[in-house]
């Protein structure tokens, strides 16, 4: 098999983060920095490179199935992006498990979490028939505890003389939330020959577009402390979330398993149009699939949520401020309504959201994504949190709060099955 030639453009930015071989290699960035981009793009050329032939690469997740979405995701991209049509005389995708390989070198790709003992057990025990474990990819790895590390840290060890080519390393790639998080005291705040550190921003990313970058300048202005550690990734803190009372876990997302089903939608175009299909069980909130999406008209929203299968049996409720747009969706087939804004209605929203857990399903990435960043404004004078959320990437959160329409304002429950709503 002829090997292609590879041919890709890389962030100018990440050129010695690639080229790094210490045994610690730190991303530390912005949201749209392209930091998961480049590592998923720089593993699958060195996994399918003849000269690394008996690496294996292990991604980690604090959720197993939260791979699906980012670290299976980014290295499936990335080998389409560099192989092109052919991809698949390369490199074999597995999804269940998921899995990848190279067809050249043979070196694979896993994927595992580490959220309780039987997770890290498994870990402990990964071998490969060809090759060693030679690198591990941490996403999101502010999630994980120093203890997780270590568990993992212990798996690179052993001869690697088989191919003078090959080293041990472990890449974290996450957003600097906390100041007080252990991974800046053990790698970011102390020289150490193994440690290699790297910063980046979206500001440094070519194929950023410009419509991100007005979004982010309007962060600057409604959200300075979100700005500084999602803008600018800057080390800071996390106070003021407003929401704590949510897990991240698969569930099952049939209709019979749940009291009843909504669909709801937050409308937008520069800021996003979210639609989320909600099921309620015993009072709690069980969100099974988002669409999220930027600048389009609502025709094209319609046809991706059509394509994603949303279930028009059930009532939609929107943003009762757009009453055009909820025309346009009962004329494509799905039941819109507008929820009913009154004096104080988005703090009662959040009163009845905090007071219930809300299970999300790993693959709603951009409600994780909000929910974790969502919070108070900030008085700067005081120092103090006021009542009043930050009116900036909130769009699934508007989402959430208009599902719960029909469970705040129900009277006591009854024990039957509601259909499709009200």
């Amino acid at each position: 098999m002829a090997m292609k030639e590879i041919r890709i453009k890389f962030n100018r930015n990440f050129k010695e983060f690639n080229e790094c071989r210490k045994r610690y290699r730190l991303a530390k960035g912005s949201a749209g920095s392209g930091k998961s981009v480049n590592i998923a793009q720089d593993f699958i050329i060195k996994l399918g490179d003849k000269k690394y032939k008996g690496a294996n690469l292990l991604c980690v997740r604090k959720v197993d199935t939260t791979n699906k979405d980012s670290t299976y995701a980014e290295l499936k991209s990335a080998i389409y992006k560099i192989y092109g049509d052919q991809y698949n005389r390369y490199w074999q995708i597995k999804s269940n498990p998921m899995e990848l390989t190279s067809r050249v070198t043979g070196n694979k790709v896993i994927f595992r979490g580490m959220k309780d003992d039987g997770q890290r057990e498994k870990v402990k025990s990964i071998t490969f028939e060809k090759g060693k474990l030679t690198w591990i990819w941490i996403e999101e790895a502010t999630e994980l505890y120093e203890a997780d590390i270590d568990i993992l840290d212990d798996r690179l060890r052993g001869d690697l003389s088989f191919n003078p080519f090959l080293y041990y390393q472990i890449t974290f790639s996450f957003n600097p939330v906390s100041a007080m998080h252990w991974i800046k005291g053990k790698y970011f705040d102390i020289k150490n020959a193994d440690v290699f550190t790297h910063h980046s921003t979206y500001l440094q990313n070519r194929f950023i577009d410009e419509a991100y970058h007005r979004r982010m300048l309007m962060r600057k202005e409604r959200d300075p402390d979100g700005y500084r550690i999602y803008g600018l990734g800057e080390w800071g803190e996390t106070g003021g979330l407003i929401l704590n009372n949510y897990i991240i876990e698969e569930f099952d997302t049939s209709f019979d398993r749940f009291d009843y089903m909504v669909n709801a939608q937050d409308f937008g175009f520069n800021h996003a149009n979210c639609i989320g299909e909600v099921g309620f069980k015993d009072g709690d909130l069980y969100l099974c699939k988002e669409l999220y999406v930027y600048e389009m008209d609502t025709e094209e929203i319609i046809r991706e949520a059509n394509k994603k299968d949303f279930n028009k049996r059930l009532t939609m409720w929107c943003d009762s401020a757009e009453p055009d747009r909820i025309k346009m969706w009962k004329k494509a087939g799905y039941r819109a309504r507008g929820v009913k804004k009154e004096s104080n209605s988005v703090h009662a929203q959040i009163d009845y959201l905090k007071q219930h857990a809300i299970h999300i399903y790993p693959s709603c990435v951009n409600t994780i994504k909000e929910i974790q960043q969502w919070k108070w404004k900030k008085d700067e004078k005081t120092n103090t949190y006021l009542d009043e959320p930050v009116p900036f990437f909130d769009d699934a959160m508007a989402m959430l709060r208009y599902s719960i329409e029909q469970e705040r304002k129900a009277p006591p429950r009854l024990n039957k099955k509601i259909t499709g709503g009200l």
